[in-house]
């Protein structure tokens, strides 16, 4: 009878497009996000928690195809033959929520959400196919008023998790007007109004010049590849070049060159008027230029939304991978979205939203110097006499009810120096040691770890002796010696 082979051992590496995040990180994403959550609920949202795992009818806009049911999120079908996939983002699972609670829910209905979402798309630098989002949406108020409030609430968000006001600013567009400049270009047709969306969306890369040129005949990319244009004629293009390079010095001239821009359209129209009530409720908030301001540049997302659409952009520089200086650029998108809804119950429903990406607000506040500068392990108690257990316990125990963070050392306490490293690779603070002599006196050594090492790195033998990094204390002053250290490094 032949030899069963062994099966393989299976590899110990993170799937492609995914990462793992450790301690540091995972604390400091939660504390960003219960800051977050803290705004939001000030502002009267509630949280809402729904599933990972959606119905793919459901998700909608990637239904699967026959060859490639995976297509765009990660699908399966269950044991009913039906397609199930996880959640691509949070707002696609909130219009469900919505249809199927809505006579159970307030109207309108507030709430946020916070957690991953997946895409089966082909990861890169920097981006992978599992990340966090944190939303918050207004369902069922057809007020710009809404709209406007979510801008308030997104500089807030910004300002109260460490990004200073002058670093950022929360730009306001508007799809209507876009409609009225089509309108007043003689666009009508569906695919040559979405190449000109396309175009458009093009803005930020190619610029005026650029935009001109992909609207008519077309132009050569930096590669030398000639990319061919819509097809428009210089006076069809004019309204869209108005529209994006109207930012004017304040919102009322910004709004004079739209209302030029938009011709004789009224939905056109309509969409300045709105800008000007956003405008108007923001300034009575106190939210000035500094902070919101109506910008006709923002193009990302007007293929999607329906009204209203804002962004957050950072505004302080960075050096990229070449050591060149650029803008650190968008955290955060959302708008107004009311058609969503209408794929389950057959009636338009008003919403508006917010998505933040959690992953780059981190990277930002690590580039400002707000997180991530020393990160802080727990108290080691260490351990010199297993037969004293408890009593090492007992200590721990005293720490942890005076609110300071602590551990036992539960490795194998035969080497002290081994239980020091681990102290040093868990970046503790400070260690506790008590062996058979202190405990008989009632003593224990207080170890000050940080001081410790920037002695050893930098002291000299007399600064040494003068700075003791070591304190011996009576047992009953175990905590409060602990606290005094910690105190200094906060």
């Amino acid at each position: 009878m032949a030899k069963q082979k062994k099966a393989p051992r299976p590899k110990a590496q993170t799937p492609k497009g995914f990462r793992d995040y450790f301690g540091a990180e995972v604390t400091e994403r939660a504390e960003m996000l219960k800051t977050i959550a803290g705004v939001y609920h000030q502002y009267g949202f509630d949280a809402l928690e729904s599933s990972a795992v959606e119905t793919v009818e459901a998700l909608g806009k990637f239904l699967p195809d026959v060859d490639r049911p995976n297509e765009g999120v990660f699908a399966w079908q269950d044991e009913d033959d039906a397609w199930m996939a996880l959640r691509y983002d949070l707002t696609a699972p909130l219009a469900r929520v919505y249809a199927q609670y809505r006579n159970d829910l307030p109207l309108p209905y507030r709430r946020y959400a916070m957690g991953p979402v997946w895409r089966n798309e082909k990861p890169g630098p920097g981006r992978y196919r599992q990340f966090y989002q944190c939303d918050a949406d207004t369902v069922g108020a057809p007020s710009v008023a809404a709209d406007a409030e979510i801008c308030a609430m997104l500089s807030d968000t910004l300002e109260r998790v460490g990004i200073p006001r002058g670093d950022y600013l929360v730009r306001v567009n508007n799809r209507k007007v876009l409609n009225g400049v089509l309108e007043a270009m003689g666009v009508s047709e569906e695919a040559q109004a979405a190449d000109v969306l396309r175009t458009i969306d093009k803005f930020d890369k190619v610029g005026e010049s650029g935009v001109r040129e992909l609207l008519g005949k077309g132009r050569l990319d930096a590669s030398g590849a000639y990319i061919d244009g819509v097809g428009l004629s210089d006076d069809q293009a004019e309204p869209v070049l108005a529209f994006l390079t109207s930012k004017g010095a304040d919102a009322a001239k910004t709004l004079a060159n739209l209302r030029d821009a938009i011709g004789g359209s009224t939905v056109g129209a309509t969409g300045v008027d709105e800008l000007e009530t956003i405008a108007t409720l923001l300034d009575a908030g106190g939210y000035g230029r500094d902070r919101i301001e109506i910008d006709p540049s923002v193009v990302r997302g007007l293929g999607y939304y329906t009204g209203p659409v804002f962004e957050a952009e950072l505004t302080f520089e960075i050096l990229d991978e070449k050591g060149r200086k650029r803008q650190f650029g968008s955290v955060s998108g959302g708008g107004r979205y009311d058609d969503l809804v209408k794929r389950f119950t057959g009636q338009e429903v008003p919403a508006t939203g917010v998505s933040i990406g959690v992953d780059r607000l981190l990277a930002a506040l690590r580039e400002k110097g707000r997180i991530g500068s020393s990160v802080q392990g727990p108290v080691v108690v260490t351990v010199m006499d297993k037969s004293r257990m408890a009593e090492y316990q007992t200590m721990v125990a005293e720490l942890r009810n005076a609110g300071i963070r602590a551990e036992v050392y539960l490795g194998n306490p035969k080497n002290f120096g081994n239980q020091l490293k681990y102290a040093d690779k868990r970046q503790s603070p400070v260690a506790v040691i008590a062996g058979g002599d202190e405990f008989d006196a009632g003593k224990v050594q207080i170890k000050d770890l940080i001081l410790g090492a920037k002695l050893a790195e930098n002291a000299s033998l007399e600064e040494w002796q003068d700075r003791p990094s070591q304190y011996e204390v009576a047992r009953g002053d175990l905590v409060a010696k602990v606290r005094e250290i910690l105190d200094l490094y906060q």
